[in-house]
């Protein structure tokens, strides 16, 4: 599982202070951390940033590329001039995150991302919004990825975010991204996939977020997804996606098969997993108090 970085993000109090005051070591040393923690890609949010983006952003690739020149990033925000001044600036190819599916917003991107040989996020959320359903999911991939084929950019540089919901109020959608999930190589062969993990546990309490993002991101796995935007502080997680947690996995693969396992014979911290999965499945009501139970 490739992990890119969700943290050097303008939303962070102290992130958000350095952008605005140009101060580059809080910036810096968030690119290092994020090196050190196993990130494959850093993610650089800039919000809205409406006022001062196309000054902004290519001063922060810049100011992070002087620490970490190897690791590949990706442009976060919604003004269009931001994301091309940064594209100009970037050492190695990098991934515009994103483009949504609607054709205000893909018209004027697209041709960038062809003219820059950028990699791009195709982001599920449509004319009406987020999709109600895994064929709206579906229906909005063909009609963006067939756009970004005419504009010259194959589906290999595509990367297909559904858009993940809290599990606390939208758990049905959980499901439909995972369907989706399962029929996107069918839809787009070659397409890469990704979604921002961390909106699973928007909402329940911060002790129950690791896990909740931890087990979803083993059954999208399962479901072939190929890379999530998530915690950089989350070393379980990192330690799952790198293949270091193999029981974990096989117990998540087991349950999503039909298995039913003895959670008396497993330890906590496999019960607290088999229970998550459940949650998740919509098989026991959510509750901040579902691993007490």
């Amino acid at each position: 599982m490739i992990l890119v970085g969700e943290s050097l993000n303008v939303i962070s109090t102290k992130i958000g202070r350095a952008f605005k005051e140009r101060d580059p070591k809080p910036i810096q040393e968030e690119a290092l951390f994020q090196k050190e923690k196993g990130m494959d890609y850093i993610d650089i949010n800039l919000g809205p940033a409406k006022k001062d983006g196309h000054e902004l952003m290519p001063w922060v690739v810049e100011t992070v590329q002087e620490v970490v020149p190897d690791i590949p990033l990706w442009l976060d925000t919604s003004n269009i001039d931001a994301i091309e001044a940064g594209l100009k600036v970037c050492k190695h190819p990098p991934v515009i995150n994103s483009i949504m599916a609607r054709p205000e917003r893909y018209e004027k991107m697209l041709p960038i991302a062809a003219e820059h040989n950028a990699d791009f996020v195709a982001l599920m959320w449509g004319p009406e919004g987020l999709p109600r359903d895994e064929n709206e999911r579906a229906a909005l991939a063909v009609e963006l990825l067939y756009a970004a084929n005419e504009a010259g950019i194959p589906n290999e540089k595509i990367w297909v975010d559904g858009i993940v919901t809290p599990v606390n109020i939208q758990q049905p959608q959980l499901m439909s991204l995972m369907e989706f999930q399962g029929m996107l190589q069918d839809i787009a062969p070659g397409a890469k996939s990704t979604c921002g993990l961390s909106n699973i546990s928007n909402g329940p309490p911060s002790h129950l977020r690791p896990i909740l993002n931890q087990t979803y991101m083993v059954m999208l796995m399962k479901n072939g997804m190929y890379s999530v935007i998530a915690d950089p502080l989350d070393e379980q997680l990192a330690a799952i996606a790198k293949g270091q947690r193999q029981d974990i996995v096989d117990l998540i693969y087991g349950i999503l098969d039909g298995e039913e396992p003895d959670i008396g014979s497993l330890s906590k911290e496999l019960q607290d997993y088999a229970k998550t999965v459940k949650v998740i499945l919509g098989k026991t009501l959510y509750s901040d108090s579902w691993l007490e139970i």
